[in-house]
């Protein structure tokens, strides 16, 4: 009998899927999460629309994508990521056709929720999942150049954006956009994504083969888990709108707070470089444990007034880079890839949805206690997921030291 040929999905090349999903990353951050940054003050000015709102529409937009992340996640397990990641840049593109058309703010909020359906179906942790379930354990590394990618989202999309903005406007800007993910990102998920995920392959071979925790789940470990990933979340997003004004709070000049803010991401994607190379050699509880303490170091020392603010800033930089890295790798690693795709929609969930609220509870800090305030609740946050992730890895010592003996 003739051997049965190969499936499509094998023939396609590994490199090609990484480099596609990696591309259309950088297009959907750019599309979505980083752009109020730049266009916010300009629609707020031209519409005269309170700019709160106008921000608030990213905030409502991730709330959507919190809420429909466990349906994603398992419609990725079911039938591999193709279809959910090109409905993904269908929402965003439309969304971005709604942006540039709303004659009033209803609309406006309105497009930003179609936006949020795509960011759920599209951002890092559907992409985590579609590469979970493609490649199981072996998703390990891809999932590594994935983010090297998508650190350069705001790198990219920022100046563009900006330019955009003065050459079109900011209606304008988001029909470039809409063109974008309709005419470019939707056409490469459709041609170089495979129609059916093939199952994981299995090599039982290999350490990284097999799950840290095999069996059934210990429901404290996935609970510690999604404290720890919610808690970074956090940290991130506050931090990625008021770090320019907590460094002018400080008594910076606004051009020197951009130039020292624009030292996190390099720092993101250097700490994301290094571990690609010594990943094979330690296990990705040592990521996360690395990306908590870099985290804690850069926002204390911000707290505490430290003078060389971009030492502290490339720390923060360091740890968010690797944050996102573990998010991805660190529940296939504890859990395996059975499943995968629906844990990380399950894990998403709660993350986004403090995504969602923390720019808000960040002003609200601002405005009470200042810039100082602000920092010392983000460094006890911080602190707090230090102790978190200590604890995740004795919870895994613990359930591992019981299944060897129990064998």
């Amino acid at each position: 009998m003739s051997p049965s040929p190969p499936s499509p999905a094998i023939l396609r090349s590994r490199g090609a899927i990484i480099t596609a999903l990696g591309l259309t990353q950088i297009m959907a951050w750019g599309s979505s999460y980083y752009l109020p940054a730049v266009i916010a003050p300009a629609v707020s000015s031209d519409t005269g629309w309170p700019l709160a709102w106008v921000v608030g529409g990213l905030s409502l937009g991730l709330l959507v994508a919190g809420l429909i992340s466990p349906r994603v996640g398992s419609s990725i397990e079911r039938h591999g990521g193709r279809n959910v990641l090109a409905f993904s840049a269908g929402c965003i593109g439309v969304g971005q056709v709604g942006l540039a058309v709303a004659p009033n703010l209803a609309a406006y909020i309105a497009a930003w929720l179609i936006i949020g359906l795509g960011m759920g179906a599209g951002l890092y942790d559907a992409a985590f999942a579609t590469l979970g379930r493609h490649y199981g354990h072996g998703a390990r590394s891809a999932i590594t150049t994935l983010t090297l990618f998508g650190g350069f989202a705001s790198t990219i999309c920022w100046p563009i954006s900006a330019f955009l903005l003065e050459e079109v406007g900011w209606r304008g800007t988001c029909l470039v956009y809409a063109a974008v993910q309709l005419v470019i990102a939707l056409p490469l998920y459709l041609v170089i994504l495979p129609r059916e995920a093939p199952k994981p392959p299995v090599k039982p071979g290999l350490n990284q083969a097999t799950p840290a925790l095999d069996g059934n789940p210990d429901p404290s470990i996935m609970i510690v888990l999604a404290a720890t990933l919610t808690l970074a979340a956090v940290i991130s997003s506050t931090l990625s709108v008021h770090l320019l004004t907590i460094l002018q709070g400080s008594g910076m000049a606004l051009a020197a707070a951009v130039g020292l803010g624009a030292l996190v991401g390099p720092s993101q994607v250097a700490a994301r470089a290094i571990e690609m190379t010594i990943a094979r050699y330690h296990h990705p509880i040592l990521t996360k444990f690395a990306s908590v303490t870099f985290v804690a170091i850069g926002v204390s020392a911000l707290w505490a007034g430290m003078p060389v603010i971009p030492l502290a800033l490339g720390f923060y930089g360091a740890g968010i880079g690797l944050e996102s890295i573990a998010r991805g790798t660190l529940p296939l690693a504890l859990f395996g890839s059975n499943g995968y795709a629906k844990l990380m929609g399950r894990l998403a969930m709660p993350s986004l949805i403090a995504q969602a609220a923390a720019p808000s509870a960040g002003a609200l800090l601002l405005e009470r206690f200042g810039p100082h305030g602000t920092l010392a609740a983000l460094s006890g946050l911080a602190l707090a997921n230090v102790i978190l992730a200590c604890g995740l890895g004795w919870r895994m010592l613990r359930r591992q030291q019981s299944q060897v003996q129990t064998r």
